[in-house]
């Protein structure tokens, strides 16, 4: 799948709430993959704004779990020790909406 291909979907949480509509991408070049999804369009932010952007309108992408027709976030980290707890990005966007 191309990125390009996931712009404007929607971003739903693993419990079915409405997260919001990818705008953008944050991609790692040295390691050739994604590594998030914004919720709002990248543009020229001061340092606070891109604070607030990555750490309420952004999913890190090893939190999803499918992408179809919407794209789906998992409630639970991939990873492992601490970062197999809840993610406390997804439950803060699903509390804003």
């Amino acid at each position: 799948m191309k990125i390009s291909e996931v712009y404007s979907m929607d971003i739903y949480s693993d419990a079915g709430q409405y997260l919001g509509e990818v705008r953008d991408a944050i991609i790692d070049l040295e390691r050739g993959e994604v590594s998030r999804l914004l919720m709002e369009e990248w543009k020229n932010m001061d340092r606070d704004e891109v604070k607030r952007m990555l750490q309420t309108k952004s999913v890190l992408f090893k939190n999803i779990k499918n992408i179809g027709d919407v794209v789906l976030v998992s409630a639970l980290g991939q990873g492992k020790g601490s970062e197999s707890a809840a993610s406390p990005e997804v439950a803060e966007l699903a509390s804003r909406r």
